[in-house]
């Protein structure tokens, strides 16, 4: 399901909702159990700051609300994908090279468009797609170079 027309539509649909569920959650309209739906029951992340694994459940809920209350805090306004890359590693699983466009809005400073890529470790099973990790790269430092922190 990872190769080919099929799941290259079913991952980019995946990301159309995410985008969709990201910016409600800067609006804070956001369902954590809806949150939580994008992410198979386990998962890992890396970025400058290290590795770290976790579990789909209360606590990912929680860290994520206040993840996007951080993000509210600190001016985020609006997140686009301008871009979707696949590579397939097998029938089951791909890696989805997206590329985003985050939005900032300072009180009395004009808005801030930073350009960043996240590249998210996908599973497909039955035809759900499902992020199981994630390699970022170091959102403190782009913030800090861009005057957001």
């Amino acid at each position: 399901m990872c190769s080919g027309e099929v799941m290259e539509t079913t991952v980019r649909k995946f990301f159309e909702r995410y985008e969709r569920f990201f910016r409600q959650a800067l609006g804070d309209e956001a369902d954590m159990d809806e949150a939580a739906s994008f992410y198979a029951g386990e998962f890992i992340a890396a970025s400058p700051a290290g590795v770290a694994a976790g579990k789909n459940d209360d606590r990912l809920k929680q860290v994520m609300a206040q993840g996007y209350a951080r993000y509210r805090m600190m001016g985020l306004k609006d997140m686009r994908v301008r871009h979707v890359d696949l590579s397939p590693m097998d029938e089951l699983h791909c890696v989805g090279h997206v590329a985003w466009t985050a939005t900032y809005v300072r009180q009395n400073q004009s808005a801030v468009a930073i350009d960043f890529d996240v590249h998210y470790f996908m599973q497909v099973l039955g035809g759900e797609p499902r992020i199981f990790g994630w390699v970022a790269g170091d959102e403190p430092a782009l913030l800090e170079q861009h005057g957001i922190v």
